[in-house]
């Protein structure tokens, strides 16, 4: 039984991991946590943590990974599952997958590096393009190259989440003098350079794949209630997946790279209804947990299906219409603390909403210290 392996979440601090411990510890499974530095303790104060571990670096992480549980497999016969929720953690375990392959179960694509090359923005643009999604125009650039025959305005992005400066790579730039002005702010050597949009609305799916990825669950589905400028938005709306367009080309592309492993795929919605694929998340995203509060908990599902070898017919759950998910401190911020709504109002969604990202009646620790770095996390 899947139950019987150790399990092991390792991933830098975060609501994102926190999530994922809760999903297992809700099922019966405490999993050691190997916590690399972040903002604040948030995931590390889960009570169904079996034992913590600190790292400054993913590098040294990977270091305690080997040196405390790379011998668990010869010793009992199970290799620990390995859970992932951030792009530089699954990057890094993927470029070590043939020394960790015989000693652990994590997310992978069945050869080494092979999630990094579809990390990689334009390659995973262009399979999804091979499979029929729409994809907004890009070019992939070295920084300081200008794109010939793109449309303005344009979105920058690194080429990849693990290098650059992440979000500090993302500009908006409507002609080619604002583009030179953002390269000099750019950090990322390659650039994605995309036709920009306003979005009517994100579009984001939640599930795991299994079987080289001929097994898919898109569990549950999140649009925004309201949106906010080049940013997520914190309160949302979950539901099933009810597009089989979509459902059938994702199914075609996580089989073609052979992706095992928990996955968020996003979308935008332009303003005329249009579906235009985004990325794909090789990992445990936040919004994961909504999937835990809909009957889906994906790490228990993804590792479940691994030890059996199939995914169960009944695997997935109807949630009944839909509900409200909230990332707590950042919605307070967002809408609260600007004047959009009062606190009374506030209140009466917070409470109603199904899935919080940050509070747990069962796991209250977490949010003590959420709300003691309220300032910082909003």
């Amino acid at each position: 039984m899947w139950k019987d392996h150790l399990c092991i979440v390792m991933a830098i601090e975060h609501y994102n991991p926190l999530g994922q411990i809760r999903s297992l510890g809700e099922n019966g499974v405490n999993p050691v946590y190997i916590a690399i530095q972040g903002r604040a303790k948030i995931a590390s104060e889960s009570k169904y943590i079996s034992k913590c571990h600190y790292a400054d670096t993913v590098e040294e992480g990977y270091k305690i990974l080997m040196e405390e549980y790379g011998d668990v497999a010869e010793k009992t016969g199970l290799k620990p599952f390995v859970f992932s929720s951030d792009d530089k953690g699954v990057g890094f375990l993927d470029l070590h997958y043939d020394e960790m392959k015989d000693k652990f179960t994590f997310f992978n694509a069945g050869k080494q590096g092979r999630i990094n090359e579809f990390m990689d923005k334009y390659n995973v643009l262009e399979l999804a393009k091979k499979h029929g999604l729409n994809v907004l125009e890009n070019k992939a650039c070295k920084r300081g190259v200008i794109p010939e025959g793109i449309e303005y305005p344009v979105i920058t992005k690194s080429i990849s989440p693990t290098v650059g400066a992440w979000k500090g790579d993302v500009h908006i730039c409507h002609n080619e003098e604002e583009l030179m002005a953002a390269y000099e702010q750019i950090r990322a050597h390659t650039v994605l350079v995309q036709h920009y949009i306003e979005k009517q609305n994100e579009y984001c799916m939640e599930g795991f794949a299994a079987n080289k990825g001929k097994d898919v669950l898109i569990a549950i589905v999140s649009t925004y209630d309201y949106l906010l400028p080049d940013y997520y938005s914190p309160y949302m709306t979950v539901r099933n997946m009810d597009n089989d367009y979509i459902r059938n080309a994702l199914k075609g592309i996580f089989a073609e790279i052979g992706f095992e492993g928990v996955f968020e795929v996003e979308f935008l919605i332009d303003q005329d209804g249009t579906y235009y694929f985004g990325e794909i998340n090789f990992r445990n995203s936040t919004w994961s947990y909504a999937s835990t509060k809909a009957g889906m908990p994906l790490p228990v599902l993804w590792a479940e299906t691994q030890e059996q070898g199939f995914m169960r017919e009944d695997v997935e759950a109807k949630i009944d219409g839909s509900f409200h998910a909230m990332v707590e401190p950042i919605d307070y911020a967002k809408r609260v603390k600007t004047g959009e709504i009062d606190l009374a109002a506030w209140l009466i969604e917070f409470k109603e909403a199904k899935c919080g990202y940050y509070y747990s009646a069962e796991d209250v620790e977490p949010w003590r210290v959420c709300v003691e770095n309220w300032d910082d996390l909003g």
